[in-house]
């Protein structure tokens, strides 16, 4: 990634929030790197250098600092083609998946080889995949150390290191500080009963319209919303595959651009995949402004604007097979009652979060009729079923960060799932920045269209951001 260093010292200087997390300052004079945005006072300009990743500054020799704590920069959305696979690849490695099964597996969810990831990777980043997986680790511990009570052997294993003492070297090695000494430095920590993350973001962030969008959408025994706080259940998988159930709740950062996410201390384990999950669902590696330039006159009104992911992308496509061709009400009684049959109870400190939603295994266990007695059609239970199957396979992925088009060629594949649920789906499961169901009654409405193919054509300048394109759309025709 090219840095032009005029323009990393005048953001800089400006502690411009715009470039927070797309580039680092490393300052010479007392070997530390920081974020653009850090409340220190700045270095001369001659101390000052420039990374494109923590990572790289890390690999230079800086140690990050801790006031402005580099691990809470906000990261990097999807831009263009030439940096998309790279960009995927450090979300993935963010996200945990390196440490969960190495580089192979980062390149085998993105559709490419190891070889070509370490070449585009190096390219964008300054470093390889390998040396940027173990900053991210380390970063994480950090992390955990700062703000939780975890003990230093879960941090350790939480962030996806295999032995504490191989922790504790590199750690000192890098930090120059001891595991517990961190430990003691942190100030009011987190309850056992749960953790607490400040997950940044770039502004604008239009917090209170995501909400709108998942509260119509509310899971009956899955999910609430009070006083502008989201909170329900979920279930992940663990480093050692087995599933793991909890509660999270999510609230507007107090004094940042974000959100505070609170988990459930049962979900300590898979952090990574939580934090994650929080991040994809809130869009809090946006670039509000690239999206606003390229939409232009369709994001005026609403530049804060983004797109909600899935928490669960495995639940989140079954409630879109589900609200095929119905009202959301109407998706919304149907999916209650699939939980009610399949789900797991869980205990909540929420009265209305009792049950998780069934994961993927439970239902390629069903038969299509068991689901089609709940009231659902025949050809969505058939669907549902055979989406389960994939999915519990492995055949299917619904995450992001996956090979986009080959994911979405086997949903087409899938019986009951037509171009419409493919690209919905693609839009939330898949979190990607250009889906677009043409066919979907919002934007046929909002283009003032009858045919999908009309206002795929219509959509074309909006590329990559046709996703964003459709919030904006369906957005248009809300009552203000």
């Amino acid at each position: 990634m090219d840095l032009e260093p005029e323009a990393c010292f005048r953001a800089t200087r400006a502690r411009d929030r715009r470039f927070d997390g797309r580039f680092f300052v490393g300052i010479t004079s007392t070997r530390i790197y920081c974020r653009p945005v850090c409340g220190a006072r700045p270095a001369r300009r001659e101390n000052q250098r420039y990374f494109a990743s923590a990572a790289a500054a890390e690999g230079a020799g800086f140690r990050p600092c801790l006031l402005c704590r580099p691990e809470l920069a906000p990261g990097l959305a999807l831009v263009d083609a030439s940096r998309q696979l790279a960009r995927a690849a450090a979300s993935l490695i963010d996200d945990g998946l390196a440490s969960e099964g190495g580089l192979d597996a980062v390149a085998r969810r993105l559709g490419v080889t190891d070889r070509h990831l370490r070449r585009v990777f190096e390219t964008e980043y300054g470093v390889t995949p390998v040396a940027y997986a173990q900053t991210a680790r380390l970063l994480l511990a950090k992390r955990l150390l700062t703000d939780t009570r975890m003990p230093v052997t879960e941090v350790a294993l939480a962030a996806g290191f295999g032995s504490v003492r191989r922790f504790n070297t590199l750690f000192a090695a890098r930090y120059r500080l001891q595991p517990t000494a961190l430990r003691r430095s942190a100030a009011r920590p987190s309850t056992v009963d749960f953790h607490r993350f400040v997950l940044a973001t770039r502004s604008p962030f239009d917090y209170d319209r995501l909400l709108a969008f998942f509260a119509a959408r509310l899971l009956a025994g899955v999910e609430q919303i009070e006083r502008r706080r989201l909170q329900r259940s979920l279930s992940v998988v663990g480093a050692d595959g087995g599933r793991l159930s909890g509660w999270i709740e999510i609230r507007p950062a107090a004094r940042s651009q974000g959100i505070e996410a609170r988990i459930d201390a049962r979900l300590a384990p898979a952090l990574p995949r939580v934090l994650a999950a929080c991040k994809h669902a809130f869009d809090l590696d946006c670039q509000p402004e690239a999206v606003a330039a390229h939409l232009g006159a369709l994001a005026q009104a609403r530049p804060g604007l983004r797109l909600p992911g899935a928490f669960d992308g495995f639940e989140t496509a079954v409630r879109t097979i589900i609200g095929q061709q119905i009202s959301v009400k109407a998706a919304r009684t149907l999916a209650r009652r699939l939980v009610e049959r399949f789900g797991t109870t869980i205990s909540t400190p929420f009265a209305g979060v009792k049950s998780t939603f069934p994961g993927a295994a439970t239902l390629a266990e069903c038969a299509p009729a068991e689901i089609a007695s709940l009231g659902i059609t025949g050809a969505r239970a058939r669907a549902i079923v055979a989406l389960a199957r994939a999915v519990d396979q492995g055949s299917i992925v619904l995450a992001p960060n996956v090979d986009v088009e080959a994911t979405i060629d086997g949903l087409r594949a899938l019986p009951g799932v037509g171009e419409w649920t493919a690209q919905a789906i693609a839009m939330r499961s898949l979190h990607w920045p250009d889906a677009f169901p043409a066919g979907d009654a919002g934007v046929l409405a909002a283009l003032k269209q009858r045919r999908a193919a009309q206002a795929a054509r219509l959509a074309e300048p909006w590329r990559p951001w046709r996703a964003y394109a459709v919030m904006h759309l369906w957005s248009s025709r809300e009552k203000t």
